[in-house]
């Protein structure tokens, strides 16, 4: 199942330095993992903002649940969900 996941990142103010360092450097381990194995195929960057859109590829809604929920910047995210059906005028399967 296709899914078109947009992240908008809101971390706190006063956040220490090495805890940013750290949560992000997990982040983009987890991504990356994430994206090696196919789950996460594609990731933009949304322009002016501290957001993404990421197409994931998972098995239903419980495993893009799990995925999400282990995103260690996940506490600080407002995440917004949208599945994704082909559409009849599209020429590519």
């Amino acid at each position: 199942m296709l899914f078109a996941v947009t992240m908008d990142v809101r971390l706190p103010l006063g956040l220490a330095p090495q805890v940013k360092a750290d949560l992000l450097a997990n982040e983009n381990a987890y991504s990356q993992e994430l994206q090696r194995s196919d789950v996460w195929i594609h990731i933009w960057r949304r322009v002016g903002q501290y957001s993404n859109l990421g197409i994931f590829d998972v098995t239903d809604n419980e495993h893009l649940h799990n995925v999400l929920w282990q995103l260690p910047l996940f506490p600080h995210m407002r995440i917004d969900v949208t599945p994704l059906a082909t559409h009849p005028s599209g020429i590519n399967p």
